[in-house]
């Protein structure tokens, strides 16, 4: 089962695409299981995506940068530490995934992750350079955590850019999860050229400098 666990809606302060065209694009793509992450809220839930299965979940700002939150009922409060962030996603039963952890403005990097009880690592993220993504997938593997894979789309055409690939046999949101605690997943996919990464980061660093260098 193929399933993009880290998409952006026009909810999410940055992302430009609507739910429905979201659910549109998976059913053309044929996924089985998806995640909408968008920025420090959970506007999107509750929502069914038509046979599609989904992963309730959002993406934290903390105060050293963003974490996965996945299969939580309510939001996380943004700008706490990692560890407070990661005890809060656990205490409503969910999992914490630290988000492209080597992206220069928004990843934790590897002191903010050594150390934590993260469940996983993003390993592929479909906006994140080949080196980027290699060396989440290099640490993942130093630290015994299972990695997952997510395209990060803010626009339609990148969903399923890059996926979490499940056993055929997940029939519900916690069946995901167990999954992704037991390993039992890989990833398929594209990381960001270095022609993409040089217009976006343009794009990214004009918007950061615009909120005053604060994260989203």
């Amino acid at each position: 089962m193929r399933a993009d666990l880290h998409i952006h809606t026009d909810r999410s302060g940055d992302g430009r695409q609507s739910l429905d065209d979201v659910i549109k694009r998976c059913k053309e793509l044929g996924l089985g299981a998806l995640s909408i992450t968008d920025h420090n809220g959970m506007n999107c839930y509750p929502f069914q995506a038509g046979g599609i299965i989904v992963l309730p979940g959002m993406e934290v700002t903390t105060a050293d940068g963003h974490v996965l939150a996945y299969l939580i009922n309510e939001p996380v409060p943004r700008g706490r530490s990692v560890d407070e962030t990661i005890d809060l996603i656990h205490d409503q039963g969910g999992i914490a995934v630290a988000a492209h952890p080597f992206r220069w403005w928004s990843g934790l990097g590897e002191k903010n992750v050594l150390g934590r009880k993260f469940d996983a690592l993003e390993t592929l993220n479909s906006r994140s350079l080949r080196l980027g993504n290699r060396r989440a997938a290099l640490l993942a593997r130093i630290i015994h955590l299972p990695g997952i894979g997510g395209s990060d789309a803010h626009v339609t055409e990148h969903v399923g850019r890059a996926l979490t690939i499940f056993p055929d046999d997940c029939q519900d949101a916690e069946d995901l999860v167990r999954a992704i605690k037991g390993g039992v997943i890989s990833t398929e996919g594209s990381s960001r050229s270095l022609g993409e990464s040089m217009s976006y980061g343009t794009k990214s660093i004009s918007k950061w400098a615009g909120r005053g260098f604060r994260r989203l």
